[in-house]
């Protein structure tokens, strides 16, 4: 099973931070050549029949490191999970709950574009079911059906075309709209010749150096995007920040994004 070295970097970081069952699920999950294989394959029509930026395995990937980091951060502030205030779940619920969604939240970008997070949810529903089943024994079947159902949310909102309601479902809202990096836009800039449709997205996501998650001044999470042109901004405005507005996870954050070596704009 081929896997690029940026997979294998942001797999490594990912397991970097899972100990348990969200460990043992999460090496299980990035050991199934099937799972690869469908992956690989939302690129091939991303990148090579839609002319869009990555939404294939590091994508997944580092969507769902970002939401990981986002967890702990949350969590290493006290604040609880929808699973464990609802009496449902433990935290490590919820964490499993957000991981699944995360790496399975673009699974629908095997068909289409439009509507790509409701065919996610039907693609990656068995997937699911399958790695869920071996954590939960019968007598916690309420637990494994409410931690199916966050995990369902959370790829049905990736987009923010629909409303979600759960911390857990919003981190996957935010994580995936985080991934702006130079590094997303790198093969479609490659492969691109004539401009057309979305290159604004290419341009503007080349432009963005860093995004980093830390421990925010005044709430747990601190949002600070680096950007080496002003055309980052686009990227900001369109895609970021319209998420963090529509997601449960929105009090806790704090948004700062600028241009390197210039003065820095708070959006939150």
């Amino acid at each position: 099973m081929y896997k690029s070295s940026k997979q294998i970097h942001f797999e490594n970081k990912i397991l970097d931070l899972l100990t348990g069952n969200a460990l043992e699920m999460t090496k299980s999950i990035f050991e199934d050549e099937e799972i690869q294989a469908l992956q690989d394959y939302c690129n091939n029509v991303s990148i090579k029949r839609l002319g869009f930026n990555d939404h294939g395995p590091v994508h997944m990937r580092k969507t769902t490191l970002n939401a990981i980091v986002m967890f702990k951060l949350l969590s290493d502030n006290g604040i609880k999970f929808n699973l464990e205030t609802e009496g449902l779940g433990k935290a490590e619920d919820s964490l499993i709950g957000v991981i699944l969604a995360a790496l399975f939240h673009d699974f629908g970008m095997s068909i289409a574009r439009e509507n790509h997070e409701l065919m996610s949810v039907q693609l990656a529903l068995p997937y699911i079911k399958k790695y869920l089943e071996p954590l939960y024994s019968q007598g916690m079947l309420k637990t494994k059906m409410a931690v199916q159902s966050i995990a369902v949310e959370g790829i049905f909102g990736h987009m923010g075309t629909q409303r979600i309601h759960s911390l857990e479902a919003g981190l996957v809202l935010i994580g995936d709209g985080a991934d702006m990096e130079q590094g997303r836009a790198r093969i479609p800039m490659l492969l691109a010749s004539d401009p057309k449709p979305g290159d604004i997205h290419r341009t503007s996501a080349n432009a963005i150096k860093r995004v980093r998650f830390e421990k925010g001044e005044t709430k747990p999470i601190e949002i600070r995007v680096t950007m080496t042109a002003s055309v980052g901004f686009f990227q900001i405005e369109e895609v970021l920040f319209p998420k963090i507005l529509k997601s449960p996870v929105k009090p806790y954050i704090e948004l700062y994004a600028g241009v390197e070596g210039r003065e820095f704009l708070k959006y939150l």
